[in-house]
């Protein structure tokens, strides 16, 4: 009976892990936290959105500060989304998924990647061809598409193999005389 109850718990965890949630980290309900995900690329800095240019892709809404860049991300969304949904990219590392502040950001190779803070981001950049590679592959394996609540308590408790604390990325950080750019 005991096997049984844990096979239905199993299964039910599975299937909620499963649900579709938007694959793209919101705060206040707002891509972003309703920055211009267009002014990355064309200003090279936060900017904050403005309700008058809004706009809705994938089940959210994206504000823009301007017309002209709410008009370009309409005509070409995919160059503009950030990496991960624009949850941290160190976080999905790891498989975790844990949201981003558009703050700390980085443009490689046209790609936008956000991160959760100074030392998150710090400690991505000292491997970042390795750590982008391993953030694709735990994006598309695990998390895109799938309830982040239940992926980050899975992630929390299994842990990957290449796993590290923030302590100890902090501690890589300085070692390295590293700061978030």
């Amino acid at each position: 009976m005991k096997n049984i109850f844990a096979l239905a718990c199993l299964l039910l965890v599975g299937y909620i892990a499963k649900s579709q949630e938007p694959s793209i980290f919101q705060k206040n309900g707002l891509a972003l936290d309703g920055y211009d995900v267009v002014a990355f690329f064309t200003e090279h800095k936060p900017v904050k959105g403005v309700a008058e240019f809004s706009y809705q892709y994938q089940g959210v809404q994206w504000l823009f500060s301007s017309d002209q860049h709410r008009q370009m991300f309409e005509k070409e969304p995919l160059k503009f989304l950030p990496q991960y949904g624009g949850y941290c990219a160190n976080g999905i590392m790891f498989g975790i998924p844990w949201g981003g502040n558009a703050g700390d950001f980085r443009v490689v190779n046209d790609k936008l990647y956000i991160f959760g803070g100074a030392v998150s981001q710090a400690a991505f950049e000292l491997e970042m061809d390795k750590n982008i590679a391993l953030a694709d592959d735990y994006w598309e394996q695990e998390v895109k598409g799938n309830n982040s609540f239940i992926q980050r308590a899975k992630r929390l408790v299994i842990r990957v193999p290449h796993y590290k604390t923030g302590e100890e990325q902090a501690a890589e950080v300085q070692a390295a005389g590293k700061l978030g750019s």
